[in-house]
Formats: C-alpha cells, sequence, structure tokens
C-alpha cells in the first residue's frame, strides 16, 4: 500500500461504514516507489471500544467518570539508561539521518507533502526545566528539515518562544508510537508548567520510563519504549510555509508560516513501526475526545451531583457535549450546561435523561424533538472563549456564541408517560429476530 493517499483513502472507505479496525502496513511504498524499511500503523485509535479496553476500561461507555477519577492520579515517571532503552536499539545522526525513509502519509487532496501526524512533540520550559508533550504535526520538507506547527497557545509554542527571547534554538525531541495510555494521556490538558509524564504513569497504572536524548547533554528525557525518537533544535526566526492540513474540524486549515526543526539525530527500536493518524476521521477524534469527557464530567459534576455521564461524540468533532442526569434539582442542569459550555471548544451542550441513552443518535433527537422548548429551554452565552479551528468563525473573530439545550423531560403532572412494548412480548420479539438473524435473512433488510 502506498504512503501517497491510499492508506488514508482506506480510512475514508472504513469510517463511511462505521468500521475502526487497524491498519497494519507490512511494506509501505514510498513516493519514490521504494518500499520503506519501517512498518506503518494507522486507524489505530479509531475505535472507542479497542481504545478503552487498551485502557484498561470494559465497558466505553463509563469513560468520562472513569477518565475523571484516573486523571487526577499521578505516577512519577521513572529514568533508565540508554542500554536498556528499546528506542536506543538503533541510532543515527548527522548526515545519516534520511527522515524521507520514513512512511510519512500525503493524506488528503491540497496537502503539500508527507507529514508525521501522530509525533509528540516534547520541549522543556529553559526557567524551570520543566517538559511538556504534544501530538502536533511536522512537514517532512528533505533529510534532515521538517516544519512543525505548535498551536500559538499550546504549551510547546510558549516554551519554544521561551528559548527564543533568550537567543537560542529550542530543543525538541519527537517521540513516536508508544502504549495507547502514554500516547492519549500526554494530550491530557494541564497547566504550565506541568509535566504530562506523572499523569500519564496514572493512566497508565504504572511509572512512564524515560531515557536521556541523545543531544541537549541529556537534559530532555525521552519515552525508553516509544517506537522512534526524532531530535532536532528550532532556531530562531527560522519558517517555513506549513499546510493546507485536515484539521479535527474535517475541514482543510489553511497554509501558515510554522517553524523548521533541524534534525540532530534519530533512533528507533529493531523492526520499529511508524504511528500515523487519519487527520480529521475517528482516529484522529476518539482518544482526545474520551478525555475531554472526562474533564467536562469534572466540571459538570462539581455544580450537580446528579450528572451520571457525559459523552462527546465522533460527529460533533469536539464542538458538542452531551450531558446526562438522574432527577436533577431545579437549577442544575443549567449549572452543568454553564459550567461545561466555559470549556474552550464546546461550542453546544446538551441535557438529557437517565432514559436516553447517549450513544444512540436516534434517542437523543427523540429527546431534542419532544422534551425541549426554544423559549424554555435555551441557554444562549456570547462572548466566550472558543477553537479558532471552528470553520463557522468569519475572519478575525475570536469568540464565540454558545448554547445550551436542556432537553431533560419537564416534571409536570400532565406530562406522559414513555411507551414502552410489554415485557413478555418484548421477549418473545428479541428471540424470533436473533433466529431470523442467525439463519441470514435480515442481511438484506433497510436500514437507516
Amino acid at each position: 500500500m502506498a504512503v501517497e493517499y491510499e492508506a488514508t483513502a482506506l480510512q475514508h472507505m472504513l469510517d463511511a461504514e462505521g468500521l475502526y479496525p487497524p491498519i497494519w502496513v507490512r511494506n509501505p511504498r514510498l513516493a519514490n516507489g521504494e518500499i520503506s524499511p519501517f512498518g506503518l500503523v494507522t486507524n489505530l485509535t479509531a475505535s472507542r471500544e479497542l481504545v478503552c479496553s487498551a485502557l484498561g476500561l470494559d465497558d466505553h461507555r463509563r469513560a468520562a467518570a472513569w477518565w475523571a477519577q484516573r486523571q487526577e492520579r499521578r505516577i512519577e515517571p521513572v529514568t533508565i539508561s540508554a542500554k536498556d532503552a528499546p528506542v536506543r536499539e538503533t541510532l543515527i545522526d548527522g548526515d545519516d539521518v534520511d527522515l524521507s525513509l520514513l512512511p510519512a502519509t500525503l493524506q488528503h487532496e491540497g496537502n503539500p507533502g508527507p507529514y508525521l501526524t501522530a509525533a509528540h512533540a516534547t520541549t522543556f520550559d529553559p526557567e524551570s526545566g520543566i517538559d511538556n508533550s504534544a501530538i502536533q504535526r511536522c512537514w517532512l520538507k528533505d533529510a534532515r528539515r521538517m516544519s512543525w506547527f505548535p498551536y500559538p497557545n499550546s504549551h510547546n509554542a510558549r516554551n519554544m518562544r521561551a528559548w527564543h527571547e533568550r537567543g537560542e534554538p529550542c530543543p525538541v525531541a519527537f517521540w513516536i508510537g508508544h502504549h495507547p495510555a502514554v500516547s492519549v494521556a500526554a494530550q491530557v490538558k494541564l497547566g504550565y508548567p506541568e509535566s504530562h509524564w506523572p499523569a500519564a504513569g496514572g493512566l497508565l497504572g504504572e511509572p512512564v520510563r524515560l531515557t536521556p536524548s541523545l543531544n541537549f547533554d541529556g537534559t530532555l528525557l525521552v519515552p525508553a519504549d516509544a517506537e522512534i525518537v526524532i531530535e532536532g533544535l528550532v532556531h530562531p526566526e527560522a519558517t517555513a510555509p506549513d499546510g493546507p492540513f485536515a484539521e479535527y474540524t474535517g475541514f482543510l486549515g489553511p497554509a501558515v508560516d510554522a517553524p523548521v526543526c533541524e534534525v540532530l539525530s534519530m533512533s528507533y527500536r529493531e523492526d520499529a513501526v511508524l504511528h500515523d493518524c487519519g487527520s480529521g476521521l475517528a482516529d484522529n477524534l476518539t482518544p482526545d475526545n474520551i478525555a475531554m469527557e472526562g474533564k467536562l464530567y469534572s466540571l459538570a459534576r462539581a455544580v450537580s451531583p446528579r450528572l451520571i455521564n457525559v459523552h462527546a461524540p465522533a460527529q460533533g468533532r469536539r464542538f458538542l457535549a452531551l450531558l446526562q442526569f438522574d432527577g436533577a434539582l431545579a437549577g442544575e442542569v443549567r449549572d452543568a450546561l454553564a459550567a461545561v459550555l466555559a470549556w474552550r471548544r464546546v461550542k453546544t451542550a446538551v441535557a438529557l435523561d437517565s432514559d436516553i441513552d447517549l450513544f444512540d443518535p436516534q434517542q437523543v433527537n427523540w429527546a431534542l424533538a419532544t422534551r425541549f422548548q426554544w423559549d424554555r429551554d435555551l441557554i444562549r452565552v456570547d462572548g466566550l472563549s472558543t477553537s479558532l479551528l471552528d470553520p463557522s468563525l468569519e475572519p478575525g473573530r475570536k469568540t464565540a456564541s454558545k448554547a445550551g439545550l436542556d432537553a431533560t423531560l419537564p416534571r409536570y403532572p400532565s406530562t406522559p408517560p414513555v411507551a414502552h412494548p410489554e415485557p413478555a412480548a418484548l421477549k418473545k420479539a428479541a428471540d424470533l429476530l436473533r433466529r431470523l438473524t442467525d439463519s441470514g435473512l435480515a442481511d438484506d433488510w433497510p436500514r437507516l
């Protein structure tokens, strides 16, 4: 399979069918027709069930409360020597480095070249020495240069600016591939400056193993169990065009001027596999949305003890949050809606009763259609912070209007009961449907 377009096209086809298996390309074909010495894996985090299973969570529907509890736990990392670090099995530096051998993907029409899409950039604050990690894209320009786009408000960008204000290049290491718990936890939003390694250990349930970088006198630590680590310097004023590139919104983001990394070294495991992420697809959305659910659960639960669950469906990108309550008292639902709307990415929050399945769009739509009145149940708040990647924002606008929709059932004496089938008849119908399905007679039935 070719790294140019083909791997991502397969992800789009699977996504359209609602199928989310990991894709492992053992012998990826590079743009020049040669086979990369590295394997390629993508769609690894597209399935919510698989991601939760990798995190040790059996029921993906309970991820919000589980994550909210785990995100407070911290386990400090441990440092091991290079000789014991799997990622140091092969070392390449200087002119021997050739980024073009990596099976970096060219994903969508309009992209300018091959990108590292699941590389965690790790920098550190020159004053405190505290590090930060985040997935940030890199366009491979040539054998030893790549653009790197740290979102301007990110902690990595703040670290980089601190180095440049001192007139010094910013050290950076990009690590690729790890246990999903480490990769996901490295995306958790923390205070500044605050290292991700203790949070990742808390989610993993054991210390993350780190090893000193090959450069920078070992002051920057990298994951010992990563697949690949690329180390380099970002010099002041060194920039180059980057993009257009697909964002989590599903739209191509515009071309920008981005810092350029001069690559100093690369190390990797024997038989290393490059982890790719389908930008704008479920692969890109699922892990961060699960982490987002945990954060929103904590925010809403603090003002409404009767909150029981939160879901951020991938179809809503990162702009939609569904909140579930069990017997909330007057004002509680609105308090919780207001709390989650203050979270930068959330643009619409919907409150639902405990009898509504947050993971079933048909039930959510039914609740909105039958339990909601615009004049009574809508909360609108203007001028709140938002993601500037929202394509509905007009140029130059930096705040958003947000809405909370209370679709919980009004507690009126005249409220009609929900229509339920008779239990014994429902059991018989379920048995009949199972027999028809097992026989294959239901295979050609029309679906929504």
